[in-house]
């Protein structure tokens, strides 16, 4: 067991331990160390296809809305890499992600607290302190910060089909080799992400094009994201704190009515799909069959022989169709990802419609005392909002948990001047 107790242990290296880690940095009075299991850096490897954009601003990185001069910032990573100016003068309308996640990992191998290829195995509590049990090491802590992110989520009919070479999720898409040439593709789920496979299997020619691409979801039709002024504003901190100071009835019917602010898809991707299925059908007079089919639910999956097939229902009329792939894609979203670290905890949480209970400050509530701490991060979505599991908080989200760590009042939040009251106004 190491001789040192950490202030603060993280677990997990996405963005949101990466930014709690960027805003350490440097900082004598805060010990602190992460973990990530993975051997390096990489955020959604998987789904890093090459016109891949963010959907967030760049001044929403790891840093730069609590500390513009925090050298960890986006703006920072360009200066460093010497190309800052040809980045401005290059007028891009979004970033792309690819250019994004080098930027996590630029941020990740240059914090000497970031370890990697280190997973954490157990965290118990000794009465007085957190043990913390990694595959190479035992330590002590103070207080622990999980940010294991999310994972890849499957209806519960799907889960026993998966075979990993023709019916997998899409957060595998990119790693695969280009199988789709001549075959039938099904692409399940109307969000960004499925859009993205969509419109990347629309751009393959020759003995790359698929014989047939069909894009089924639940939802009406393939609407776009709300990015307006007021849609953004469900991402500041005002709202975040408004959010979870409401009843639970109220929390969940908010987060389905406005879905479409943080799972719709970019107007510039509609676009794509619209533009490149025109110049199929009507300038390529290309043989590729193309299906867009809204306002299916999809049921049941089963192998036929040499294919997939699927029953889905119309929501409309109710009628069953019945479709064939020889490759299925999932693009059925994520879930917040398991923390089977904490069995030995388990038993002391307060718990919330499935998820781990907060406080204000993101700190677990536990039977634990209060000056020992357990911050979750991006797990709290039915409690926080749709910002939880959203780039655009991280660096708030960060400060909270080193304001709380130092036991010192919250920090002013950015966007604290927001132009909307979502409180009551009070009275007297």
């Amino acid at each position: 067991m190491e001789n040192e107790i950490y202030d603060c242990v993280g677990i997990g290296c996405g963005p949101s331990n990466l930014s709690i880690a960027a805003q350490l940095h440097g900082r004598r009075e805060v010990r602190n160390i992460f973990f990530e299991k993975k051997a390096e850096f990489s955020w959604h490897s998987g789904m890093m296809l090459p016109d891949a954009c963010l959907q967030v601003s760049m001044f929403k990185d790891l840093v730069t809305l609590t500390e513009p001069t925090n050298p960890f910032s986006f703006v920072s990573y360009l200066h460093q890499h010497g190309r800052l100016l040809p980045f401005l003068n290059a007028q891009f309308a979004q970033i792309s992600r690819l250019e994004f996640a080098d930027y996590l990992k630029w941020a990740a191998h240059t914090n000497q607290n970031v370890h990697f290829g280190e997973s954490v195995e157990a965290v118990d509590f000794d009465g007085q302190h957190f043990v913390v049990q990694t595959s190479r090491r035992q330590t002590l802590c103070k207080n622990i910060v999980v940010g294991v992110g999310i994972e890849p989520y499957l209806p519960e009919f799907a889960r026993p089909h998966v075979d990993d070479e023709s019916n997998f999720h899409i957060y595998r898409f990119a790693d695969k080799p280009r199988r789709a040439g001549g075959r039938r593709v099904v692409v399940v789920g109307g969000g960004q992400s499925g859009a993205e496979v969509v419109l990347e299997l629309l751009r393959r020619t020759g003995e790359e094009a698929p014989s047939e691409v069909s894009w089924v979801s639940r939802r009406e039709n393939f609407s776009p994201i709300d990015d307006s002024p007021f849609a953004n504003d469900l991402f500041t901190p005002a709202h975040s704190d408004f959010f979870y100071s409401q009843d639970a009835s109220y929390r969940e019917a908010f987060l389905k009515r406005n879905e479409l602010a943080s799972d719709g898809i970019s107007g510039h991707t509609l676009r794509s799909i619209y533009q490149r299925i025109y110049t199929l059908r009507y300038i390529e007079h290309s043989p590729m069959v193309v299906r867009l089919m809204p306002s299916r639910s999809v049921g049941e999956v089963w192998r036929d022989q040499d294919c997939w097939k699927l029953a889905a229902q119309h929501q409309g009329c109710n009628d069953q169709e019945m479709l064939e792939a020889d490759l299925l894609l999932w693009a059925t979203g994520f879930r917040a990802a398991r923390h089977p670290f904490l069995g030995a905890l388990e038993h002391r949480f307060e718990r919330e419609g499935g998820e781990i209970r907060v406080d204000r400050d993101f700190a677990a509530i536990w039977s634990g005392p209060a000056d020992r701490q357990i911050f979750m991060l991006n797990a709290a979505r039915g409690q926080r909002g749709l910002a939880d599991p959203n780039l655009s908080l991280a660096a708030w989200r960060g400060q909270i948990v080193i304001d709380r760590i130092l036991n010192r009042p919250r920090s002013r939040a950015p966007g604290a001047d927001t132009f909307v009251n979502w409180a009551a106004l009070q009275t007297g």
